[in-house]
């Protein structure tokens, strides 16, 4: 029997997913500044920032292996991530001491690693030679939660103290909760799974050609955003003179030129053979700016150096995500995006962790230098990459980067 989808069952799947990023993204541009203030050595920040990524190391590979199998379980994984955000949440809220929070952002990079789920059951929703434009819709309904917290939480924490962003991200926990409890799932066909067993996934996933180095390039490329805009660049504002209220500027810097980028990427059509000039283009501009960044002296030209790294960042995820959509077979799909999404969230672990140990011992302008050093590792990456690489013959629709 075939199941209707109606312009209700997109809403509320939409709605649920504007909570998901938003509740989990609220407090992130000043929580470098909050570390600071409970007075945490910069290491110590670093660890806390980083272990975001460890628990989507852990899961997100194994869930995209074990997507097909878990068909069933699908919807109650993806509730499963606001309970953990609700958890995290108030976490934060009653403990301000190391262990805590180190715990509730493990717990936040659970709720992460559930997005997966997500974007598989929102797929569901359209016919297959819809799924750019599934992918585009949840590409804007991600953007656009983020973009409104990172532009906000400086207010809200000049305005109402430390606190509030996390209660906000509670009271959006617990209403997406609400909200994914009524989100509709598409029956999965009879005989629709997949006849490869568990080891064949993974080691059929392990022997994919190209999906090494493009993966390296991803986790370069979370490293430097979450050493940057999402750990270390506010505290760098702060050492310049920049209130919580003025980090809006900042960060708008960042995330408009970011977010245009990605969704100018995501609907274009860029060939294969153009694509090399996209790639090396975006990781030479983050390279040159981010030496740039212990040469800016005040918010606008932190802020304008920043744009410009928010701009080549954002047109050179997309691509990476579009170059793993277009490398395996149909039955390795998802277990290759698991993979892919696992280990760029290595990057989101390990960036952090460095940058702190290297702020903490040599200088917070040090740790732009090591994203600039990761920049360019990613680069030679890329040079290698398309330098055996064969073309491909197709255009390729490029599908939404989270």
């Amino acid at each position: 029997m075939k199941t209707t989808i109606t312009l209700r069952h997109h809403v509320l799947f939409l709605a649920s997913i504007f909570c998901f990023w938003f509740a989990t993204y609220i407090y992130i541009p000043t929580f470098s500044l909050y570390l600071e203030y409970q007075a945490f050595p910069l290491d110590t920040i670093g660890i806390i920032l980083g272990s975001y990524g460890v628990t989507q190391v852990l899961l997100r590979f194994p869930l995209g292996v074990l997507s097909d199998r878990l068909q069933y379980l699908r919807k109650a994984l993806y509730i499963a991530g606001f309970v953990f955000a609700i958890v995290s949440g108030l976490m934060l809220i009653y403990f301000d001491s190391f262990f805590p929070i180190l715990m509730a952002r493990l717990f936040a990079g659970v709720t992460a690693a559930m997005w997966v789920m997500a974007t598989i059951m929102y797929a569901q929703y359209f016919r297959p030679d819809q799924s750019s434009r599934a992918m585009g819709t949840v590409q804007f309904l991600t953007v656009t939660p983020q973009f409104i917290s990172m532009a906000s939480a400086g207010f809200l924490v000049s305005q109402f103290g430390w606190s509030l962003p996390f209660w906000i991200a509670v009271v959006f926990s617990v209403l997406g909760l609400v909200l994914a409890l009524a989100v509709k799932v598409v029956p999965v066909e009879a005989g629709s799974a997949p006849k490869m067993n568990l080891s064949e996934y993974v080691t059929g996933t392990l022997k994919v050609k190209y999906l090494l180095p493009v993966t390296t390039v991803s986790m370069l490329c979370h490293a430097i955003m979450f050493i940057t805009i999402f750990g270390f660049t506010p505290l760098y504002a702060s050492s310049l003179g920049v209130t919580e209220r003025e980090l809006i500027w900042l960060m708008t810097g960042f995330f408009v030129p970011h977010a245009a980028a990605s969704l100018g990427v995501a609907f274009a059509s860029i060939s294969p053979e153009r694509e090399r000039f996209y790639f090396i283009g975006g990781l030479v501009l983050t390279v040159v700016m981010l030496a740039a960044v212990p040469l800016t002296n005040s918010l606008l030209t932190l802020s304008l150096v920043h744009g410009v790294i928010g701009l080549a960042l954002g047109v050179v995820l997309p691509l990476l995500l579009a170059n793993i959509a277009r490398l395996p077979g149909n039955q390795l799909k998802n277990s290759v995006m698991g993979f892919y999404q696992s280990f760029y969230a290595l990057g989101i672990f390990l960036g952090p962790l460095i940058g702190g140990a290297v702020a903490e011992n040599i200088g917070l302008n040090a740790v732009f230098v090591m994203g600039s050093i990761f920049a360019a590792a990613a680069l030679g990456v890329v040079w290698l990459y398309f330098k055996d690489r064969k073309p491909a013959v197709n255009n390729i629709k490029k599908p939404a980067s989270f």
